[in-house]
């Protein structure tokens, strides 16, 4: 059956949005892009174009990560912090967006810690706008690396699969999109954790169970995805220490040995090492994360590349 090729949307705001065959055309066009790697080839779907990053949270992996992207498409970039932006000095998100796109800017892509600022800022602008994560709503790229990568490791249909998603729920936009992006493609998530970091509210999902036994998370699990304990999004405590989080949550080679043999590890990054994950096993055979890391170069490249083209079309038809 072929890859559909269907892409409706000037901008990637959230996955929930995207049908099943917007997934698949991003990921046919991520194993394009991912193929190119060894030859080190770049594209020329950004050329003569200027690519704005607005991160007005502290980020390492996403934001380098888009901007290898944008360079391989071959964007000129302009880069923007809370700390190099006017908005320390009173002015508006939307002021800040209007003055650079003021400079004929092509494309937006914004972190922000506000949940909706992505999507207010695609309606202000008339160019894509690429969410790099709003609070602790969304990140799209996220989820869709991490399925990108699971399809990558156990084959394009993932129907009936079992990931576990474990940690900081709560709090976490990598967690909430990938709910929507894993069900979307037939896997069975289950999230697990202390009582207070897993909503009550996803049992209503369908694709989703929630589980507070590690023992029994871990061991139907084909993928196990670690996230790290969110403290600048918690207002209060929601477990006793770091410690106590460890002792009854905290993936080591004990705990290991629960899991399938050919399970794997997961986790979007920052690693908190001795926490959530001991480094033997992250460091180790069954870990995909640096793997994550790379597929979040094609993806990105496959989601800047769908909005460029599909806004160009839209131009064109004018």
């Amino acid at each position: 059956m072929p890859t559909p090729n269907v892409w409706n949307r000037k901008d990637l705001i959230a996955i929930e949005p995207l049908s099943r065959d917007e997934l698949e055309t991003l990921f046919a066009q991520a194993e394009i892009f991912k193929a190119s790697f060894d030859g080190r080839e770049k594209f020329d779907t950004l050329k003569n174009r200027t690519v704005a990053t607005f991160f007005f949270e502290p980020s390492t992996r996403t934001r380098s990560a888009f901007e290898v992207s944008a360079r391989r498409l071959g964007a000129d970039l302009l880069t923007l912090s809370e700390t190099s932006s006017s908005r320390t000095k009173g002015e508006t998100l939307r002021d800040t967006a209007m003055n650079i796109r003021a400079m004929m800017v092509d494309m937006v892509i914004m972190r922000h810690s506000a949940a909706g600022a992505a999507s207010y800022l695609s309606k202000v602008l008339d160019v894509p706008v690429i969410n790099a994560g709003d609070g602790a709503h969304a990140h799209p790229t996220q989820a869709l690396l991490d399925a990108f990568t699971l399809r990558e490791h156990f084959g394009r249909d993932l129907t009936g699969k079992k990931v576990t998603i474990l940690g900081d729920i709560l709090f976490s936009r990598v967690a909430r999109s990938n709910i929507y992006c894993l069900t979307k493609l037939g896997v069975e998530v289950t999230l697990a954790g202390p009582t207070t970091l897993v909503p009550e509210e996803f049992r209503s999902f369908p694709g989703v169970r929630i589980a507070h036994d590690l023992k029994s998370a871990l061991a139907e699990a084909d993928a196990v995805m670690l996230l790290r304990i969110q403290h600048e999004r918690q207002t209060t405590t929601h477990f006793p220490s770091l410690g106590e989080y460890t002792a009854f949550f905290g993936v080591n080679r004990e705990r290991l040995r629960w899991m399938k043999p050919d399970a794997i590890i997961m986790h979007p990054g920052p690693i908190n090492r001795g926490v959530e994950l001991e480094s033997e096993i992250a460091d180790g055979p069954r870990s995909v994360i640096l793997r994550q890391v790379t597929n979040g170069v094609a993806v990105r490249m496959a989601g800047l590349h769908l909005c460029t083209k599909f806004c160009d079309a839209q131009k064109n038809e004018r």
